[in-house]
C-alpha cells in the first residue's frame, strides 16, 4: 500500500476544509433559504447555531478523525477494536457516494449555464429562461456529458493525491472563488433600487420566525459545514498532530459563514432591484438569476463569471466527497489511488447516470414517491447526515475517553483552551447536540 499522504501546511488544511464546506449550499441554497425564512432573522438563528451547535460538532469530528489518522471506517477499528461502531464509516461513505451522484448532476448544470452564458444565450425574456432551465434538465444526452466532464475534472485534482492535488488546487480554487463573488456583490449592491434587498438581509423581522425557521437553520449549518458525512473526519486524519483543532475549526466556520453572507449580498440585491421574488426557492439561480444578468449591461460577463464561481464551489465540494470514499478503498483494499479514485468515480457515474435521467427519461419511475434524485438528495439530507452526526457525537461524547479527547483537541497540551470553554464544548458534545440532532430527526419523520 502507498505510504499515507497528508497536508503540508496549516493554510492548506484551511483552504482545503473551506473548500468542502463553501460550496453550492453557500451560493444555491443559502440565499433562497434566506427569502423563504424571512431575510435577516434566518440569518441570525443560523450564525447562532453555528457557532453554538455545529462548531463543537466539528470539534468532535476534527479530534477523532486525527486521533485515529485512518480513514471513516478504519478509525473505528483502530479506536474501538472490536465494536459496531465502524457503522459510522460504513454510513459515512454511503451517504458520500449518494450525496456526490446527484451533485455532480447539478456541477454538471453550471458547467452547461457556463457554456450557454458565454455563448449569450441568455438574452431572452422571462418566459424563455424559464424554459430554458426546463429543457436543460429535461435533456438526456447534454446532462449526462457535463456531469461527466464536472466528474472528470473533479477526478483529475484526486489523482495528484493530497498534498499535491486537494491542497495544491485549493490554495488556488478559495481566494479565486472569495474574489469573484466579492466582484458580483459589488455590482449587484450598485443596482437601482439595490437597498431593499440589503434592507431584507439585515434589518431582522421576527415576526415572520416560526419553527420550520429553526429547523431550516439547523439543516442548513449541518449540510454547508460537511457535519456528519465524514469530511471532516477524513481531512482531519491527513492534519499533522502540531496544528490547533480549534483554531482550526472556527477559521473554517468563519470562512463558511461569510462567503454565504457575500452570497446572499450578490443575489438578494439583484432579486430585488428587478422585482423578483426573493422566495423564488431552488430556483432563484438557475431560473431567477439568468434573467437578472439578461437586463444588466455586460450581463453575458457577469453570468459567464457568475456561474463559474457556481462551479468552482461546486467542484471543491464534490473533491472533498468523493475523497471520503477513496481514502477508504485505498486503505482498506490495499490499492494505490490511481485505481481507488476509478473506481469510487465509475459508481458515482453509474448512480449519476439515473439521477441525471430522472429529470427528463426516468422521470415516472418512482420510489416511496420521488424520483431518483430526490431520493438521493433526500435520504442524505434527512437521513444519513443527521444519523451520522448523531453517532459521530455519541462516539465522542460517551465511548473516547474523555483524556483522550481532550489530549487530541489540544495536541498533547500545545494549545491551551480555557477550562470554561472546554466545559462548553464538552457539555455540548455529550448533551447539546445529540438532544439537538434527535429532535431534528423525528421532526423529519412526523
Amino acid at each position: 500500500m502507498e505510504k499515507r499522504d497528508s497536508f503540508a501546511s496549516s493554510f492548506g488544511v484551511l483552504v482545503a476544509m473551506a473548500g468542502s464546506a463553501v460550496g453550492l449550499g453557500n451560493l444555491w441554497r443559502f440565499p433562497y433559504l434566506v427569502g423563504t425564512n424571512g431575510g435577516a432573522a434566518f440569518i441570525i438563528i443560523y450564525l447562532a447555531i453555528v457557532f453554538v451547535l455545529a462548531l463543537p460538532i466539528m470539534y468532535a469530528e476534527f479530534t477523532v478523525g486525527r486521533r485515529a489518522q485512518s480513514n471513516v471506517f478504519g478509525a473505528f477499528k483502530k479506536l474501538a477494536p472490536g465494536s459496531k461502531w465502524g457503522i459510522i464509516g460504513i454510513l459515512a461513505i454511503i451517504c458520500c457516494i449518494l450525496i456526490v451522484s446527484f451533485y455532480s448532476v447539478v456541477g454538471g448544470w453550471t458547467l452547461d449555464y457556463l457554456v450557454k452564458a458565454v455563448m449569450g444565450e441568455f438574452s431572452s425574456g422571462r418566459e424563455g429562461l424559464d424554459g430554458l432551465f426546463a429543457q436543460t434538465v429535461s435533456s438526456n444526452w447534454r446532462p449526462l456529458l457535463f456531469m461527466l466532464l464536472f466528474v472528470g475534472t473533479s477526478s483529475a485534482v484526486l489523482l495528484a493525491g493530497v498534498k499535491d492535488g486537494i491542497e495544491k488546487y485549493s490554495k488556488v480554487l478559495m481566494p479565486l472563488l472569495f474574489l469573484m463573488v466579492i466582484i458580483i456583490a459589488v455590482r449587484s449592491v450598485t443596482l437601482p433600487g439595490a437597498g431593499a434587498g440589503l434592507d431584507f438581509l439585515f434589518k431582522p423581522d421576527f415576526s415572520k420566525v416560526t419553527a420550520n425557521t429553526f429547523l431550516d437553520a439547523l439543516g442548513q449549518a449541518f449540510f454547508s459545514l460537511s457535519v456528519g458525512f465524514g469530511i471532516i473526519f477524513t481531512y482531519a486524519s491527513y492534519v499533522n498532530k502540531n496544528e490547533n483543532l480549534i483554531k482550526m475549526s472556527a477559521q473554517t466556520a468563519a470562512a463558511d459563514t461569510t462567503f454565504a453572507i457575500i452570497a446572499g449580498i450578490a443575489i438578494m440585491p439583484a432579486v430585488f432591484a428587478f422585482g423578483i421574488s426573493p422566495s423564488q426557492g431552488p430556483g432563484l439561480v438557475f431560473v431567477t438569476l439568468p434573467y437578472v444578468f439578461a437586463q444588466l449591461p455586460f450581463g453575458s460577463v457577469l453570468a459567464a463569471i457568475f456561474f463559474f464561481v457556481l462551479y468552482v464551489a461546486a467542484l471543491t465540494s464534490a473533491i472533498s466527497l468523493l475523497e471520503v470514499a477513496v481514502a477508504y478503498v485505498i486503505e482498506e483494499f490495499k490499492i494505490n489511488r490511481k485505481a481507488a479514485v476509478l473506481l469510487v468515480v465509475a459508481i458515482v457515474l453509474f448512480l449519476g447516470t439515473f439521477c441525471s435521467l430522472s429529470q427528463g427519461l426516468l422521470g415516472d419511475v418512482k420510489i416511496f414517491g420521488n424520483n431518483i434524485f430526490d431520493l438521493f438528495d433526500k435520504t442524505t439530507a434527512n437521513i444519513l447526515i443527521p444519523l451520522g452526526a448523531l453517532l459521530i457525537v455519541l462516539f465522542a461524547g460517551w465511548r473516547m475517553k474523555w483524556s483522550d479527547f481532550e489530549d487530541e483537541i489540544t495536541s498533547s497540551g500545545k494549545h491551551r483552551i480555557n477550562p470554561v470553554y472546554l466545559k462548553f464544548i464538552k457539555f455540548s458534545v455529550r448533551y447539546l447536540a445529540p438532544v439537538v440532532i434527535a429532535v431534528i430527526m423525528i421532526r423529519t419523520f412526523i
